[in-house]
C-alpha cells in the first residue's frame, strides 16, 4: 500500500498544523532584519553604479558633440559660436545643466578653463558638463571643477576633470 500516511504520522502532522499558524514576532523581526542589512548594502552600491552610468554618459555625448563641432567646422570653415549652431543648444547632461561651449574667437578670455598648471586647456574651444554639482570654475584646481567632464588637449582627453 503505497501512498498511504500511517495514522498516528498524521495525527502527529495535523497537531503540528494546528499549533503552527504562522510567523512568530520574532522570526518576523529577523526577517526584517536580514532584509534592512541587504537593502543598506545594495543602496549604495546602486548610488555608485548610477553615478558611473552618468558619467559614461556625459562623456559619450561630449565625444558626439566633439564630432558634430568637427564636422561644423569642416563644412563651414569655421568653429559655431554656440551648440544651439549644430542643432544641440537644448542638449542637457545626465543631472540636467546645459553643456557648456565656449569658442575661445567670441568668449571672454577668462572663462577659458585652465588645467593644474593654470595653462589652457585647449587651443581653439571648451566643452564641457558641469557634473554632478551643478557648479564649475576655469580652474580645474578649484573644487567645484572636481566632478565636471571635460574635453581636454584638443579633444586628447575626455573625462572626468579630476582624472585629468
Amino acid at each position: 500500500m503505497t501512498g498511504m500516511i500511517d495514522p498516528c504520522r498524521r495525527s502527529r502532522l495535523a497537531t503540528l498544523a494546528r499549533q503552527h499558524h504562522g510567523l512568530t514576532l520574532v522570526e518576523l523581526m529577523i526577517v526584517l532584519a536580514i532584509i534592512a542589512t541587504l537593502a543598506a548594502i545594495a543602496a549604495p552600491l546602486y548610488a555608485d553604479v548610477a553615478e558611473r552610468a552618468r558619467v559614461a554618459r556625459a562623456i559619450a555625448e561630449i565625444r558626439t558633440l566633439d564630432g558634430e563641432i568637427a564636422a561644423f567646422e569642416g563644412v563651414h570653415e569655421r568653429l559655431p559660436t554656440s551648440l544651439a549652431e549644430v542643432g544641440r543648444g537644448t542638449l542637457k547632461d545626465p543631472w540636467g545643466n546645459f553643456y557648456q561651449y565656449l569658442e575661445f574667437g567670441t568668449g571672454p578670455s577668462g572663462q577659458v578653463r585652465k588645467d593644474l598648471s593654470l595653462h589652457p586647456l585647449n587651443s581653439t574651444y571648451d566643452l564641457y558638463s558641469k557634473g554632478k554639482d551643478g557648479q564649475s570654475q576655469p580652474p580645474l584646481t578649484a573644487k567645484a571643477s572636481q566632478d565636471d567632464i571635460i574635453r581636454a588637449n584638443d579633444g586628447g582627453y575626455i573625462g572626468l576633470a579630476s582624472g585629468y
